[in-house]
Formats: structure tokens, sequence, C-alpha cells
């Protein structure tokens, strides 16, 4: 069995990495602290008027909710000025994107395309978007971020995935900060690859250094102090460093896999696509921003976020604490 686990307890001379902003562009969700439910479901974002505008011309739906959501999560972790541009250390942040879907409709609209007029009937504008890496180039052109850039498209634990690769980034110093997105499209396209009609969903965090994110004055909302994956749950949880015999303040989990897992207790537990839809690539850096609202209401204790079980082909875990 391969496992990839980044467990903080056992290098403890690891550096902390915080959460210290958060942004959200999903329909019937106010703000991150909704999460925790139950949804108002009215209200948040509106796709109708929130992704119009010239800065989000000749941009791919995912894109666009992708670039919103990054400027609610910067201005919220105050690395941007009124004028919305970025005021942090651009050469030395990351830029990491989650998602599976994110612009299969820009690729079938282009093979469509060539099947019925040939390469000379494509747009030079709309090429661009059938690049797999395109959503993490356009944020980081928008506020000039020219740390690594990366896109992870891995199934279902793509969300905490990507978490765990920008904290990866962080601690080995390739990277001050970084902003990670999980975002998917609703359109036909999507709904015909899932069976039903998806969600818009964007959500992104920043990520620091602990102590960089204090010596600036940053309010630190939660620290991911364990990740692993695993070929199933119950290893993906042993490696991430979570036991039967630790009890959980808030478990993020499908409940079918959490059912199948036999594991630890929980205070509480919330499935977030039970509520939301299909959430795909944006599920994990969902969970994590829930998590921020459960700490940030005052719980103690560990959060657990896991992702993928019985019915996948891997699983993923992802510790945090306040």
């Amino acid at each position: 069995m391969s496992t990839t686990s980044t467990a903080h307890m056992r290098n403890p001379n690891v550096r902390d990495v915080a959460v210290t902003g958060i942004g959200l562009a999903l329909p019937g969700v106010a703000t991150y602290g909704d999460l925790l439910g139950p949804l108002p479901g009215v209200g948040g974002f509106d796709p109708a008027t929130g992704l119009s505008g010239r800065e989000l011309r000749h941009k791919d739906r995912a894109s666009r909710l992708a670039l919103r959501a990054a400027e609610f999560a910067l201005h919220d972790a105050d690395l941007t000025d009124a004028g919305a541009t970025f005021t942090g250390a651009a050469d030395a942040t990351a830029v990491v994107v989650s998602t599976n879907l994110g612009n299969a409709d820009s690729v079938c609209a282009a093979t469509d395309t060539i099947a019925r007029e040939g390469v000379r009937g494509l747009s030079p504008l709309g090429l661009p978007q059938t690049s797999s890496n395109v959503i993490a180039g356009w944020v980081a052109i928008r506020y000039g971020l020219r740390g690594p850039n990366l896109t992870v498209c891995n199934g279902v634990t793509s969300g905490l995935d990507a978490l765990a690769w920008a904290r990866n980034l962080i601690m080995a110093g390739r990277a001050e900060a970084a902003i990670v997105i999980g975002v998917e499209p609703s359109n036909d396209v999507t709904a015909k690859l899932l069976g039903e009609q998806s969600t818009d969903a964007a959500v992104a965090v920043v990520l620091e250094q602990a102590d960089a994110a204090a010596s600036r004055g940053a309010r630190p909302r939660a620290a991911i102090t364990g990740y692993a994956r695993a070929r199933d749950l119950a290893a993906a949880l042993i490696c991430a460093g979570v036991t039967k015999k630790e009890s959980v303040g808030l478990w993020l989990a499908d409940e079918a896999a959490a059912r199948a897992g036999r594991l630890p207790a929980a205070a509480r537990r919330i499935d977030l696509e039970a509520q939301l839809g299909p959430l795909s690539g944006a599920l994990g850096v969902l969970q994590c921003a829930a998590a921020a609202a459960h700490f940030e209401g005052g719980a103690t204790g560990n959060m657990l976020a896991t992702a993928g079980g019985p019915h996948h082909d891997a699983a993923a875990a992802l510790l945090l604490t306040p």
C-alpha cells in the first residue's frame, strides 16, 4: 500500500502552517460560518452578478469563480490594499488549485469546434481555457504572484491534497505563503459527467507560516498539523496521527465512509456534500474553511476532515487544531 503522510507529530521541528484568510464564492452561503449549518439557502454569492466585470472577460466559468474567491480570501488575510493590489511577498506566494472538472466545458467546446470546423475555427481568445492549469495561471496573473503554481486534479481527495501540497511548499521553504483554491463550476458538461446537476462552488484559503503571519499581525484561524493519503480511510487516519482512542470535536466526512471506517468518536459530524450537492475538487478546501469557523466559535481540540472511502480508490485525512 502506498501512503503519503506529513504528520506534524513525526517531525517536531516542522514549522506550523496556519490559515489566515478565507473567501467563498458559493451561492446560498454568505459566510464560512454558515458551513456549520443549518445552511441559510439564500444570499451569499450570486453568479449572475458576481461573475461579470471587465477583469473577468474571456475567462472560463471556473476561473471567474476562483478569482472571486481568491479576491475575498486575500482581502480577509489583509494581503491586498484598497485597490485590491497584492501587498504580500509576490515572489514567495504560491497558488495551488484543486479542480477535477474545472475547464472540462472549455475542452469539450474546443473539440466540438475542431470536429465541426477544423482547427481554423478555434478562437485564440478561447485556447488558454483548454490548459489544465488555466485557473491557477489566471489567479497568479491577476495578483502578480510568482511563487510555485500548480493544479491538483486527484479525484475525491483533491482538495485535501491541494492543502497538503501548499503546506509542504511552505514547510520546505519554497514559499512563504500560498493561496489554495478549490473550485468546480455548474454547467451542462459537469452535469453530464457527474450524472446530476453540480454546484457552482469556489473557496479559497490563505496559508502562511504561523510565525510570519503573527509578525505581520495576521489572525490565524486554524493550524494544519497532520495529513495523509492512503488506499483506505483507516490507513490514512493512522498515518495522519489520528487514533481510535482520540475524540475529535468536529469531523467533516461523507456519512457512508464514516460509518464504514470504524473511526474515532466525534462530538459532531457534518457531511458538506449532503447539504450542498457534489463538490468534487472544492470539497477538501471547503472543509478547511468550515474547520476555521468551528475554531472561531471557541471550540478546542482537534478537527478532522476526510475524503474518500470504501467506494473510492483512495482516501485522505487532514487534521487541524486551533
